[in-house]
């Protein structure tokens, strides 16, 4: 979920997550490291093509 920052977050314990970026990126799947901030983590990864030399 994108949002216009910047913005300050108050977490469920208490404690504050802040982002001065123009646009702040909140994840919503709760994979994410850097929970409540997004780091893409709910993308799939991609496997590397195979070569076509074998």
């Amino acid at each position: 979920m994108l949002i216009d920052g910047p913005v300050e977050i108050e977490l469920d314990d208490g404690s504050v997550v802040t982002s001065d970026r123009f646009v702040v990126a909140l994840c919503t799947c709760k994979r994410s490291k850097t929970y409540p901030l997004c780091d893409t983590s709910h993308r799939a990864k991609r496997r590397a093509a195979q070569s076509s030399d074998d």
